[in-house]
């Protein structure tokens, strides 16, 4: 537990942010503390109140800005500050690349003791707006009040938007989201105005009842729409009474499908799918290559800049057609298959058996025959004797989740001993660890960081090893 606050240091004036952290809080030094401030940027000069302090480190808010940072902007979405997502909305778009470049660089200098002279600069995102595929959206009885909305005492509770920080019970009601295209929100807009002008109950965080639960929408570089509805506890003739009137209002959707999950958590993974108009799959697109993409698939959120890290992982892996290529943590094949045609034989691992299925797919789609596709625990799956049936691979690329490599895959990969292994991240803490333990045997050549998330601080990197000379 944080330690009380005494109320005369609760608040104070004139201090300097200087660095930005992993989380997005603004970073500053007070007497022996640390601060992390809420919606603070480098360069700013702020008052702060003080919210929770422990032994070597204080969090705090801005009270207000005394003197503003160069790289601060006016935020362009009426949500920001109250909505959890886009919280470098208010920091300008250079500036972003500017610190996500000096994270990654930090995180592994300092965890993988990496020598990062080889860094390039970070890529751009070509879209900072209107850039996902994907959104999910909650249904909620308890809107969280905004001070304009408690002026206006609205009479309706019902909300469909994003959760509130901290508040896992309290949904921002959004009227216009900037990061999916049309028409994600108009068709969001006309759902839940529909849903409250039919009495359709909104899902009660707390109790676990009400009807609507959460409606996700993926849109594609194909121009493909599929909208997702799941219910919990629908009435008789609601599921019909609400897909009928989506249809209606979107007669061009490729694939409008419903779920009824009453399950205490929100995952739809291990839930039947109905399809109730069009097809169950919408197409992504990547150099004349279809991606089929279901509605449990995994793929980049951002398919522009997905197209530019892929590039950049086949630029990095050099093939030339002879090689024998490992692709881990496979996802739906999508690495795989975008380098297929310029390896020999591409060998993908996967944990989700479901997104393996959609690899094979992906591949007969395509008409790529020189891919095959295991499914099970990395750790279990990589084992010596899996890579004495496959052979000894050319090219590792591996792409884990956040959490990095098990430290079982990281000892297989080090005693397969590839020339290269090409690490593609979502997270350079881990990957800076992980890079640390491959030290053993490799050493860095290349690093890109890349930007798939504008206006938040996440940021993948990609970095290039080359087997080490004995």
């Amino acid at each position: 537990m944080g330690r009380r606050i005494p109320q005369d240091k609760r608040f104070l004036k004139d201090i300097e942010i200087i660095d930005i952290a992993e989380e997005g809080k603004g970073v500053a030094r007070y007497e022996d503390l640390v601060l992390f401030i809420e919606k603070a940027i480098p360069g700013d000069t702020v008052e702060v109140e003080l919210q929770r302090k422990k032994k070597n480190f204080a969090e705090g808010r801005v009270v207000s800005i005394q003197t503003p940072s160069p790289y601060r902007i006016e935020a362009f979405c009426p949500h920001f500050g109250t909505c959890g997502g886009c919280k470098w909305q208010h920091m300008a778009y250079d500036a972003q690349l500017k610190f996500k470049q000096q994270s990654v660089d930090n995180a592994l200098t300092r965890i993988g003791k990496v020598d990062t002279s080889a860094m390039e600069d970070i890529l751009p995102s070509g879209q900072t707006e209107y850039y996902r595929n994907k959104l999910e959206f909650t249904f909620s009885n308890k809107r969280w009040l905004t001070n304009r909305d408690e002026q206006a005492a609205p009479q309706n509770m019902d909300a469909l938007g994003f959760h509130v920080p901290g508040r896992f019970d309290k949904i921002l009601d959004i009227t216009h989201c900037f990061l999916q295209q049309d028409p994600s929100n108009d068709l969001r807009n006309k759902v839940r105005d529909f849903a409250v002008s039919q009495d359709i109950s909104f899902y009660d965080l707390r109790e676990h009842t009400g009807a609507l639960r959460n409606l996700i929408i993926r849109t594609s570089s194909t121009g493909e729409v599929m909208v997702i509805v799941v219910f919990a506890y629908p009435e008789e003739g609601q599921v019909e009474l609400l897909m009928d009137f989506i249809v209606g209002q979107f007669p061009n959707l490729t694939s409008l499908l419903y779920i009824i999950n009453q399950k205490r958590n929100d995952t739809i993974f291990d839930q039947d799918i109905h399809v109730y108009a069009g097809r169950d799959f919408i197409y992504e697109e990547m150099e004349g290559l279809k991606f089929k993409v279901g509605p449990k698939s995994f793929y980049q959120t951002n398919s522009r800049q997905a197209y530019e890290l892929y590039k950049i992982t086949r630029e990095f892996a050099g093939l030339t057609g002879d090689e024998l290529v490992y692709d881990l943590y496979t996802g739906a094949g999508t690495i795989a298959n975008f380098v297929a045609r310029t390896a020999k034989r591409v060998v993908g691992v996967e944990y989700v058996p479901s997104a393996i299925e959609d690899a094979k797919v992906n591949s007969a789609t395509n008409g790529i025959a020189n891919t095959v596709f295991y499914a099970g625990d990395m750790k279990d799956v990589l084992t010596a004797e899996f890579v004495e049936r496959q052979g000894k691979p050319d090219v590792v690329i591996t792409d884990p989740p956040r959490a990095g490599m098990h430290p079982d895959v990281v000892d297989r990969i080090l005693e397969m001993e590839a020339p290269k292994v090409v690490y593609v991240s979502c997270n350079a803490a881990t990957q800076a660890r992980d890079l640390q333990l491959l030290s053993e045997k490799y050493k860095v050549d290349r690093i890109k960081p890349v930007d798939m998330f504008p206006h938040t601080q996440h940021v993948e990197n990609v970095v290039l090893l080359t087997l080490k000379i004995k």
